[in-house]
């Protein structure tokens, strides 16, 4: 009998996965990773301001939520910048205008290096 190949992680795993690191800005972090992130994200942060608009209450909630987004994001993308080889601090880059978000989006869209480099082993999957 062939061992069952181990299950693939969900995209809620995936998205769950920095939040559980959230402080953690050491190793490294795939693309899958830093992008199921990015996406929820971005889904949670157009629905909040969607409901804003029409509430102050959800204006609050949406202020929060960035609030304490903010060190997994960091996190995620310092780890997914370290997979690539690249140093954490080059996500400031984000700072400069239109031109810094474009780079770092190129960056962290390239492929992870599958060898261990100077941050650590290649990164794993989410537990299930």
């Amino acid at each position: 009998m062939q061992a069952a190949a181990p299950a693939q992680p969900s995209p809620i795993q995936w998205y769950l996965t920095p939040w559980k690191r959230y402080v953690l800005f050491e190793g490294r972090a795939g693309r899958p990773e830093f992008w199921w992130f990015a996406l929820g994200q971005f889904i949670i942060g157009l629905v909040l301001g969607a409901l804003a608009v029409s509430s102050n209450f959800f204006n609050v909630v949406s202020f929060a939520f960035s609030l304490a987004a903010l060190l997994p994001s960091i996190g995620v993308t310092a780890r997914r910048l370290h997979d690539i080889g690249q140093s954490g601090w080059l996500q400031l880059i984000g700072l400069i205008p239109l031109v810094g978000w474009i780079a770092l989006i190129v960056l962290c869209a390239q492929p992870s290096k599958p060898m261990p480099n100077q941050y650590g082993e290649a990164p794993l999957p989410p537990a299930p």
